[in-house]
């Protein structure tokens, strides 16, 4: 991978917009392995095996629970923190889904995108709210699985 650098064993270091301190926002890519493992190679490539293979049973969970009961999108991003420990596609993903989520929440907190949401959110219930007002006057209480043809 080119990292930018002529030099050798230097590491790439991505911009990081999140608004976090320079320590982490200056944290190099790459592995996160302890010195034992990076200095040994067979060592190295075993330890990402089981990273990989970690993060990928953490991610397939998460995928699974997106249809069954359960917080499957933390659990997805946890599968990719875990690859992100080894993996430096994923710490680009990681970096670039925080950047997006702290936009997101800024924009969320924006009055007027605030105002406009509360009020989007009202016509919708209002519009529920009558709806569910005519069914009533019409129907009653029952079922419509039950109403017989008029």
């Amino acid at each position: 991978m080119n990292t930018g650098s002529d030099k050798h064993g230097e590491t790439a270091v991505a911009e990081d917009r999140t608004g976090t301190d320079e320590a982490t926002a200056e944290r190099a890519l790459g592995s996160r392995a302890p010195d034992f493992v990076k200095a040994r190679r067979a060592l190295h490539l075993s330890w990402q095996v089981g990273v990989f293979i970690v993060g990928i049973a953490v991610v397939v969970a998460g995928v699974a629970m997106l249809v069954l009961p359960g917080p499957g999108w933390v659990v997805i991003f946890g599968g990719m923190a875990i690859w992100a420990t080894e993996f430096v596609w994923a710490q680009l993903v990681l970096r670039w889904t925080k950047r997006k989520v702290t936009e997101a929440a800024q924009r969320a907190l924006d009055p007027k995108v605030r105002r406009r949401n509360i009020i989007l959110t009202s016509i919708g219930v209002v519009i529920i709210a009558a709806l569910a007002g005519i069914y009533l006057w019409k129907f009653g209480l029952e079922m419509p699985w039950n109403i017989k043809d008029q």
